[in-house]
């Protein structure tokens, strides 16, 4: 399924496997295994291929069927990145979206690497407590409190608190 998603955008681009190969640093026999469904790629993988394809890399881990408008608590897509202490699950039922919407737990004492992304972003606090900087600016939120920022400026999360962090985030373009 996910083989048949990364055949099916990289032919929309109009690229040869060695092409994606040298976007994405990873091997032409790699990919051809991954796009026949033979080989399983990581998600540090699948987020090379999905830059390199620019598409979400969500784009390549959900159904392609028109989805319920529905998304059940039980249902929600989640994703963890290796290098990422915080977790994340998409509450829309996909990303071939304007926007992306996620509920974003972090353990106390966890951070987020440094991010940056393209677009805008709108975080609530739903539990715990957020220091985040912005560039070289710091803020401290708490329980209800929010904050707006561009996606170009440097950001990075730090739950402060005793208890788990958990964000509602809305954030435009899609960038998962």
């Amino acid at each position: 399924m996910i083989g048949e998603k990364i055949r099916k955008f990289r032919l929309e681009k109009n690229l040869s496997l060695k092409a994606l190969a040298d976007k994405t640093g990873l091997t032409s026999s790699f990919l051809s295994q991954v796009e026949r469904d033979i080989a399983d790629p990581s998600i540090n993988s699948l987020r090379k291929v999905a830059d390199a394809l620019e598409v979400p890399i969500f784009s390549l881990l959900v159904s392609e069927v028109e989805p319920n408008p529905v998304v059940r608590k039980n249902e929600r897509k989640s994703l963890r990145f290796a290098k990422s202490q915080m977790s994340y699950e998409l509450l829309t039922p996909d990303l071939n979206r304007s926007m992306e919407v996620l509920i974003s737990r972090l353990e106390p004492g966890g951070s987020s690497s440094t991010m940056t992304h393209i677009g805008e972003e709108c975080s609530l606090v739903l539990e715990g407590t957020l220091e985040i900087t912005i560039a070289n600016v710091t803020y401290l939120l708490d329980e209800g409190d929010s904050i707006y920022l561009q996606g170009e400026v440097p950001h990075r999360m730090v739950n402060v608190g005793d208890k788990e962090l958990v964000l509602l985030s809305c954030i435009t373009p899609p960038r998962f």
